[in-house]
């Protein structure tokens, strides 16, 4: 199996990397007299339309049998309060400067001794969907929340007679524990008025702490198996991964990464007015191999905004679970729901892997291109970069532009780039990892790499039908490709209206100063985290060797 939960007495007595203090403290309460297990997704349904606050609706799931449900399913929704989101800030991971293990692990059992008078429900999925890579995974979270234990199932893999023989037959992950993910969102203390979000990432283990969004459970599951595939010689991916099956037998394999907002998930479920046959892996998370490039998904589900979809959109057909939207009553007298981030921003919903009709779990053929998405006004629409260096570094400093909506110190500058190293804000491991893996996917595994930039070129519009249309040359092999003066290493490909104008001096000016923000970026990873993300000194001489050709 790939990773372990039970050990022999040989194995204990040895110095077992698996077991820490926070993995024991974490560990130990799944075992307690107040602890109901959850043995199937139909228990876990019914514990949430029957938890106090759960809106059953009258929207019947599609197709429920084939996703473990019985066939009266309906769609559920639960509200939370004022939180609607994730926290960063309340993330804490062992190993950072200034996180003190016995601080924390302190506070662990202290919150672990105050659930001892509440029914503990414990459930248990895999992330990774082949057996080339899967992991068990296991959530204790109190009564009263079997609506994120019930998302929770729905969104990774519950356990069934298939995935059980497939997880028998796995890659054997040496060293590796299950992930156990202990979660009270009741939990407040006053050092972490936030709540806290604490991971031991080698021990594969995470405490979630005054976290009632769902989301924090699904991101804090993965944040753990992304770990745990960095270790075994994958390159973590939070991206979107789909196949074009062209009509001459050939394949091409796309990667997309960037931020939300970027355009991630409608690239890789674009079908391109039915004009391709597409196999898409996943739109959030999955991993490639950096041996062969083969690539799985962690994930059955998607995990989407709810926003973009009207209660008319057919895709709505799809919802399993939703989490902060609301109802109302329409003309047949049905609960139905009232999307559209009416009642709050960020709504969301799990969506049944029913969604794409055409999904693998594992993609066997390499990838043939990964495409960085920005948000960065001085690019033109696509670019095509060659060298490994550059290619990974870019990855490591993809940006977007502040949004007006954000509140900025005196003295910020509203037009400098926020980075965000491959679009991955879950890394527990150095961020070298990341560039070291993209870099070899690059240049070992000849995979090409290119920038599409998603938001404005100066004052244009980047529509989606010029992204798409960029897209499509590039898998149909029409593509062309001009070196773009004055760099030794970027190629553009001139579209009417978006061509640089590299005479312009002010707009010169600006791209050099966005390529001088992700120089300063990588010169920041030096010092940040005490050293803990520093990037090789060859990506920031690949950055500035940018910057001297634009002087």
């Amino acid at each position: 199996m790939a990773t372990k939960r039970t050990f022999n007495w040989d194995e204990i007595k040895k110095e077992n990397p698996i077991f820490s203090q926070i993995r024991t403290t974490i560990e130990s309460p799944f075992y307690g007299n107040n602890v109901v297990n959850v043995n199937s997704l139909k228990e876990a349904y019914k514990l949430a339309a029957n938890s106090p606050g759960t809106i059953v609706t009258d929207i019947p799931v599609y197709k429920p049998g084939k996703l473990g449900l019985d066939e009266d399913a309906k769609v559920l929704l639960f509200n939370d309060g004022a939180v609607k989101g994730r926290c960063a800030a309340a993330r804490r991971i062992i190993g950072e400067p200034n996180v003190d293990q016995e601080e924390y692990a302190s506070k662990i059992r202290e919150a672990v001794y105050n659930t001892r008078y509440r029914k503990l429900y414990h459930a248990q999925a895999y992330v990774g969907l082949d057996a080339d890579f899967m992991v068990k995974a296991h959530l204790l979270i109190p009564e009263g929340f079997e609506n994120i234990m019930y998302s929770w199932l729905l969104n990774f893999q519950y356990l069934n007679e298939e995935y059980n023989n497939l997880y028998a037959q796995s890659k054997k992950l040496d060293s590796e524990g299950d992930l156990f993910i202990f979660s009270d969102p009741e939990w407040t203390h006053d050092e972490h008025p936030l709540g806290l979000t604490f991971f031991d990432p080698t021990h594969n283990c995470a405490a979630l702490l005054g976290m009632r969004y769902f989301g924090e459970h699904k991101k804090g599951t993965l944040t753990l198996a992304w770990g745990t595939a960095n270790r075994n010689g994958y390159a973590a991916c939070h991206g979107g991964q789909k196949r074009y099956n062209l009509e001459n037998g050939k394949k091409f394999v796309a990667g997309v990464f960037g931020l939300s907002g970027s355009g991630k998930s409608t690239i890789t479920h674009a079908k391109h007015n039915n004009k391709y046959d597409i196999t898409v892996l996943h739109d959030d998370a999955f991993i490639i191999s950096t041996e062969n490039s083969s690539s799985v998904a962690l994930e059955p589900s998607y995990f989407d905004k709810t926003a973009d979809y009207p209660m008319a959109n057919s895709d709505n057909k799809f919802l399993l679970s939703v989490q902060n939207n609301g109802v109302t009553i329409d003309n047949d007298g049905k609960i139905v729901l009232v999307t559209e981030d009416i009642r709050n921003g960020n709504g969301r919903a799990v969506k049944s892997k029913l969604w794409s009709p055409n999904r693998e779990n594992k993609f066997e053929e390499p990838v043939n291109a990964i495409f960085w998405l920005m948000k960065d006004p001085t690019l033109p629409p696509i670019m095509k970069l060659d060298g490994a260096s550059l290619a990974s570094v870019m990855g490591a400093t993809l940006a977007t532009k502040r949004t007006s909506a954000e509140r900025l110190a005196e003295g910020v500058d509203p037009n400098a780039l926020v980075v965000e190293p491959y679009a991955n804000p879950f890394r527990t491991y150095p961020l070298a990892d990341d560039y070291k893996k993209f870099k070899k996917l690059f240049s070992d595994n000849h995979v090409d790499c290119y920038i599409l930039n998603t938001g404005f070129f100066m004052d244009k519009k980047v529509t989606p039908a010029i992204t798409l249309g960029s897209l499509e040359a590039i898998i149909e092999g029409t593509a062309k490709f001009k070196p773009w003066a004055p760099f030794s290493d970027i190629e553009i490909m001139e579209i009417e209206g978006f061509v640089p104008d590299m005479k312009d001096t002010e707009y010169v000016n600006q791209l050099k100063a966005r390529m001088v923000d992700r120089v300063n970026f990588v010169k920041s990873t030096e010092t940040d985290k005490g050293g803990f993300n520093k990037l090789p000194k060859e990506a920031l001489e690949a950055l500035q060797d940018i910057v001297k050709e634009l002087n």
